[in-house]
């Protein structure tokens, strides 16, 4: 007969949501876990088996809850334009909540975690294929100049995601004076600063082409 869980799997789980973006894969410890979960070592080892099968469940079911979001937004009534907007004030938003782990699956994966590499081989292109597929028909509808939909998915990236990760950084180092780190909320991680910049972004994406027409006539 098999035991009843009693939901300590998703105890686990949970602790592992709590604890892995302060530990990450390399140096999430199996005795913190459970100390903090209140779980025993025992009962780890009857629902995960092994650390590594811990971390994988853990990280596929943390993007999993991520993609679900961006996915349910690709499918929104409307343009495609109006889809991307939306897709992208998501993204930004859900990467400032959850920067914290996905900054350490990407800081894992280059110590050459094996786990962490394996989630981002599996998992990397499949945000990149929802907001591809919406620029390649936002260029179709003309709302968007023709451009290549690689280059506008890494300016889109850079104007927009980037600094979801890299401003939480910076102010956690600790370096930048109070006065920065209050326009940094208020400015880049706001959700009026994210707006700004979706539609600066966008906005340049579709002015590009033209200015580029009118600078070779003249």
């Amino acid at each position: 007969m098999a035991r009843p869980s009693q939901n300590i799997d998703q105890t686990l789980l949970q602790s592992g949501r709590e604890l892995f973006p302060h530990c990450g894969c390399c140096d999430l410890s199996l005795r913190a876990l459970t100390e903090h979960a209140q779980v025993n070592m025992g009962m780890f080892h009857y629902h995960f088996r092994s650390k590594d099968n811990f971390l994988s469940i853990l990280l596929q079911s943390m993007y999993e809850d991520l993609f679900q979001q961006l996915q349910a937004e690709t499918q929104h009534p409307g343009s495609a334009i109006q889809r991307l907007r939306q897709t992208l004030l998501l993204l930004a938003r859900l990467l400032r909540e959850h920067g914290g782990w996905l900054g350490r699956v990407w800081s894992d994966a280059n110590r050459g975690d094996a786990i962490a590499n394996q989630f981002l081989q599996k998992n990397g292109t499949r945000h990149l294929q929802l907001i591809l597929s919406l620029i390649q028909q936002a260029i179709l509808d003309k709302a968007l100049e023709p451009v290549a939909p690689m280059q506008a998915f890494t300016f889109l990236m850079g104007s927009i995601a980037a600094p979801m990760l890299i401003a939480p950084r910076v102010m956690q180092l600790g370096f930048m004076p109070n006065m920065y780190q209050t326009q940094m909320h208020d400015t880049v991680l706001s959700d009026s600063g994210i707006a700004e910049r979706v539609d600066r972004a966008l906005f340049a994406l579709s002015a590009f082409q033209a200015d580029s027409k009118r600078s070779s006539l003249s």
